[in-house]
């Protein structure tokens, strides 16, 4: 149930959305660390695994030497389970962030840009911060805000990975409660359903280290099916365990979730014992799931964004590059939903003298809905052009990277100085 009692009734507040606004344009080190601090070869491969994907050039420390990329290398998005702590200089008292106490949150959409791969050993440091703020009303949650968060990552060396704009929905719970607009019935599925979605899963074909040309590529050429689910509890738990959500917000036991709960208090919220428990949980417990307003627990978005990125890089072969995805996480992906991904070639031209094909990409539940439509550009080797040449970085960007890089390596030889013998203790 919900603990209304504690003084967080779910409401956006004004001030909230004032100081959300106020945000805009100011980029901060991100201090948190995520379950890996580095992408070793154990973090690649869980992370892969996590979502379901077996590509050895993610999962094998040894297949990678043996194509173009020299190594073992990281799968897209895994920048969502790699961080470790950037020191940045800390915030103005005037640009906290907004409280959004008791207020339902969830992932709309992202946009990925990636330029350069993650490699064994690397070590991944981000700044992030808000770049718009959108206020509407919603028929699912009343008064909304959209807010557009921009995340750049960047390697020990200071040089930029991947940008992602996460499109981030804040929702009143009780009006979301009181609407219960995504009344659904839970799937339910005969031995018969089972094996129909097995054999989808029997005929996907990762085309790996057979090359996938330029030349040969054809407008309308189809990507997938990709199948995944039926969602489970333990789907859940094993994109936990492959790196994603280890931020502050995330679940903790034991001593750690006493100090959670004393650090973020309204995070945490009683169930039918009386016993605090994350919000969060409303992706593993239905109960908690109807109290905001869905009809059973769900997944993540990023999760989606992932499954997403199995399909196209399972499509593109291992000499190909994914260079930019961008999605819409439309519906909710219920517990004992399924979805078939697919898609299909859409263009194809040179860009900045790199030859690349558009796609355009779909997740279709069972009941015919497509939860996620979404967009992606590839790089491909080309008989002509030869092999794949990664993106310049913009120079803006690039700049804006090192600096952030420069006052972090400032700000540790100052700590390790006061460290030292003779410094300041």
């Amino acid at each position: 149930m919900v603990d209304d009692n504690a003084g967080h009734d779910g409401v956006i507040k004004d001030e909230d959305v004032a100081q959300a606004r106020k945000l805009c344009g100011h980029f901060f080190a991100e201090r948190n660390s995520e379950l890996y601090t580095a992408a070793h070869a154990d973090a690649m491969r869980n992370f892969a695994r996590g979502y379901g994907d077996d590509n050895p050039l993610y999962t094998d420390d040894e297949y990678g030497v043996g194509t173009v990329w020299k190594s073992q290398i990281a799968p897209p998005l895994i920048g969502v389970a790699v961080n470790k702590a950037l020191l940045g200089d800390p915030r103005p008292a005037d640009l906290r962030r907004p409280a959004f106490r008791g207020v339902h949150n969830f992932v709309s959409g992202t946009e990925w840009e990636l330029y350069r791969p993650v490699r064994p050993g690397d070590t991944l440091y981000a700044f992030q911060g808000y770049e718009s703020v959108e206020e509407k009303e919603s028929e699912f949650a009343g008064r909304t805000l959209i807010i557009r968060r921009r995340h750049v990552r960047m390697n020990q060396d200071g040089e930029v990975v991947s940008v992602a704009r996460v499109i981030l929905i804040h929702a009143e719970r009780k009006a979301a409660r009181s609407r219960k607009k995504y009344a659904v019935e839970p799937a339910v599925y005969t031995a018969e359903d089972i094996a129909r979605i097995d054999e989808t899963y029997a005929a996907e074909e990762r085309r790996g280290a057979e090359t996938r040309w330029f030349e040969d590529v054809e407008v309308g050429d189809k990507l997938g099916p990709v199948a995944k689910g039926p969602l489970t509890t333990t789907d859940i738990i094993v994109f936990h365990a492959g790196g994603y959500g280890f931020t502050p917000f995330a679940p903790t036991t034991g001593r750690l979730a006493y100090r959670n709960r004393q650090r973020i208090a309204p995070f945490y919220v009683t169930n039918a014992q009386g016993i605090p428990d994350v919000a969060q949980r409303v992706h593993w417990d239905s109960e908690w799931a109807q109290q905001v307003g869905a009809p059973v627990a769900y997944d993540y978005g990023v999760m989606r964004d992932c499954w997403l990125s199995h399909l196209v890089t399972d499509w593109m072969g291992d000499e190909a590059w994914l260079l930019r995805q961008s999605s819409e996480i439309r519906k909710f992906n219920y517990m004992g939903d399924w979805h078939a991904l697919t898609g299909e070639v859409t263009a194809k031209r040179i860009e900045d003298g790199r030859p690349v094909v558009d796609l355009a990409l779909r997740g279709v539940n069972q009941r015919g809905e497509n939860t996620c439509p979404a967009t992606a550009t590839v790089l491909l080797p080309s008989r002509r052009c030869g092999a794949v040449r990664l993106p310049a970085v913009p120079a803006d960007l690039a700049d804006e990277a090192a600096r952030m890089m420069r006052r972090h390596h400032e700000l540790r030889a100052a700590a390790r100085t006061a460290l030292s013998p003779g410094g300041v203790k």
